[in-house]
């Protein structure tokens, strides 16, 4: 969908506009002001940073979100099964997924003991929504979690360089639409270093990354079509509750496996749902 895009669906128009995440702060706070500004029946926001620009800017047209991370630390929502305002969505993966992230990173990996957590601080506001999990889960894999923030692309290739200064290191890529914007290079970095690393979206494995878990966002796309109906048909958004993703998808890249020397699993491999040969 274009990012200007005008939809009719039931009673009256909608607008979908997935504001860029990674732009300056003045120019998200505009283009904010000009869709709130054209009184539209209801505002399609996609991630974390785009919700908050617009929720500064409305707290009476419905949105409906579907990629945010942490609706209530954020502040967007009273709680999940009652959001409670003018907002509800589809959340993009729940807290107990860098568990599963480290699970697989070792499972393709053994060896490595020492994994970093990349994510951009300002783009990733929620970023201890996953941090702290990951250190609370790190011991049980017999790892060292490392917190590495990256402000801006400038930083991405030292700070996964650091991480490869000692042999056995790591990576895992948090949710961030930063790192999304900028998968090509992360994955690049990963692979020049030598960098085991696991990516929450399949968009990075197709780009070269090792290994992805995380969430079908199309799916995610599909059902928040049902709420934009129903939100137009009458429905209070403050009565429907946040939902949380149902259909996952692990990708291998055995290409880049090999590139990296490890033997992946048959039993992984077969568990996968697409292997990029």
């Amino acid at each position: 969908m274009s990012p200007s895009h005008r939809a009719t669906s039931g009673p009256g128009k909608f607008l979908s506009h997935p504001l860029p995440s990674r732009s300056a702060i003045t120019a998200c706070l505009t283009r904010a002001k000009e869709l709130v500004g054209s009184q539209p029946e209801l505002i399609f926001s996609t991630n974390t940073p785009a919700t908050a620009t617009l929720l500064q800017q409305t707290r009476t047209i419905p949105i409906v979100f579907v990629q945010v991370t942490d609706p209530v630390g954020s502040g967007f929502v009273a709680s999940i099964p009652r959001p409670g305002g003018n907002v509800t969505g589809f959340i993009t993966m729940a807290p107990t997924m860098p568990g599963k992230w480290l699970e697989l990173l070792k499972e393709i990996a053994p060896r490595v003991n020492r994994v970093a957590m990349l994510f951009n601080p300002t783009t990733a506001t929620y970023f201890e929504y996953y941090l702290n999990p990951f250190k609370a889960a790190a011991p049980s894999f017999a790892v060292e979690a490392i917190a590495a923030p990256a402000r801006d692309v400038s930083e991405l290739e030292s700070v996964i360089a650091a991480q490869a200064r000692a042999p056995n290191g790591g990576l895992i890529a948090m949710p961030d639409s930063f790192l999304n914007a900028h998968r090509a290079e992360a994955t690049s970095l990963a692979a020049r270093y030598r960098l085991p690393a696991v990516y929450a979206f399949r968009q990075f494995t197709e780009d070269g990354g090792l290994l992805s878990y995380g969430n079908d966002i199309v799916d995610n796309y599909r059902r928040a079509a049902t709420y934009v109906d129903r939100i137009l048909k009458g429905a209070n958004p403050s009565e429907l509750p946040v939902q949380a993703p149902v259909k996952f998808e692990l990708v291998i890249n055995l290409k880049t496996a090999k590139v990296l020397g490890l033997d992946v699993p048959l039993q992984l491999q077969q568990r996968a749902d697409e292997v990029i040969e």
